[in-house]
């Protein structure tokens, strides 16, 4: 066996409908990347981009599940999206893997044919951790895909607004104790919010909240049935798991 070889696993996920190839350390693709594939509204024709997409799970999960989309995998790690290129061709989707800081300048997103106006979903799992409060990781992939700057946040949020349609929906997940930040950061320019919280169990705290906000949206905000991922046994609750396996869809995946 290479060295290569001994540093990659191959995963599969959503039921055994999607492979893939991935790190064997460092950040790997989970259940947050599931979470928000599945809250990912789009339609055959939508042009959808993944922020910093790993190696393309979440947005090859979307392709997955809807079939004739234009997907879009940007990954700031040149490794990661060249895995995420090749996971594309493994599950016979088609899929643009771009090298791409999502802080960059608007010019060089306008260079990789990602203008102003030009998308219709964006997805997207930020660095969440607060660089205060979390001890960083001696593997600086796993840092950099974890711990977050101040200004992150709304930089990704700025990116997005930048190149979504009016009307088009940013759907993204975060540490559910910063939901403050994500609602502040979407003040501008977004409305027609939907809230999922997600609980590790029920008798728990929500540990993570997946948003959907509308580019223009006028529509009050929604606060939706938390999901609980594990019952008192912790096993994982039939919603939890149905939506895992992309046999289920929450709320903020309806188009």
């Amino acid at each position: 066996m290479s060295d290569l070889a001994r540093q990659v696993t191959e995963d599969t996920l959503l039921g055994g409908k999607l492979r893939l190839r991935q790190p064997k350390s460092g950040h790997r693709a989970g259940h947050d990347a599931m979470l928000l594939a599945a809250a990912t509204p789009a339609r055959a024709g939508d042009r959808v981009v993944d922020f910093g997409a790993g190696v393309g799970a979440a947005g090859l999960a979307v392709a997955t599940r809807v079939g004739g989309i234009k997907l879009v995998l940007a990954e700031i790690d040149a490794t990661l999206a060249e895995m995420a290129r090749a996971n594309a061709t493994g599950n016979a989707i088609t899929a643009e893997a771009l090298v791409l800081d999502v802080t960059a300048s608007a010019e060089r997103f306008a260079s990789l044919g990602l203008g102003a106006d030009s998308v219709d979903v964006v997805l997207m799992n930020p660095p969440f951790n607060d660089a205060s409060r979390h001890r960083a990781s001696p593997d600086k992939a796993r840092e950099v895909a974890h711990v977050a700057a101040a200004e992150t946040l709304q930089a990704w949020i700025h990116a997005s607004r930048r190149i979504l349609k009016s009307g088009g929906n940013l759907v993204m997940i975060w540490r559910a104790d910063g939901i403050a930040d994500v609602l502040a950061a979407l003040g501008r320019g977004f409305g027609s919010m939907m809230i999922l919280p997600v609980h590790a169990d029920a008798a728990s705290p929500a540990i993570r909240v997946l948003v959907r906000a509308t580019k223009g949206g006028r529509a009050p905000t929604r606060l939706l049935t938390a999901l609980a991922l594990n019952d008192e046994a912790g096993s994982p609750t039939s919603d939890a798991a149905k939506i895992l396996a992309g046999e289920s869809l929450p709320p903020l995946a309806i188009p």
